[in-house]
């Protein structure tokens, strides 16, 4: 019954949130799976652009509209690649999710930006990621296509 009372409790506020943050931002990043190409927007104008790495084929990045719904100035990341097997990246920073597990972050552990490299994560140049998480609030819209 606690769990319940959580899980409720815990969807009208991201509910709430949602409807709130939606108008209070005019900011927007959209990223080009194709490019390897992640776009900052303000006002519908581009301030600025960056190559990335989104999903390898076997992982790819998820596609449609989202939200930054929570942002992590550093966090361990671990799990499992198709790819590569188990991971470990410690300390990676300017994290921001915007859908279940997938979040736009620096990556420190390759310099290849503009080819797929990660397992569905959005990975940017450190600097890049520092950049755009200091640019972006909780709420600003993310379109991947």
């Amino acid at each position: 019954m606690k769990y319940l009372l959580v899980l409720i409790t815990t969807a009208v506020f991201l509910i709430i949130a949602d409807a709130v943050l939606a108008s209070t931002t005019n900011k927007l990043i959209t990223v080009d799976t194709q490019k390897q190409m992640l776009y900052a927007w303000e006002g519908g104008k581009i301030i600025d652009q960056f190559s990335v790495s989104t999903g390898l084929w076997q992982t790819p990045t998820v596609k449609g509209n989202f939200r930054i719904y929570w942002k992590l100035s550093s966090q361990n990341m671990r799990g499992y690649s198709l790819v590569n097997g188990w991971y470990y990246h410690p300390n990676v920073t300017h994290v921001m999710y915007f859908y279940r597990d997938y979040a736009i972050h620096g990556a420190y552990w390759h310099s290849n930006f503009g080819h797929p490299m990660s397992n569905g994560c959005i990975n940017l140049p450190l600097d890049k990621a520092e950049w755009l998480y200091n640019f972006t609030p909780v709420g600003t819209k993310v379109l991947i296509f």
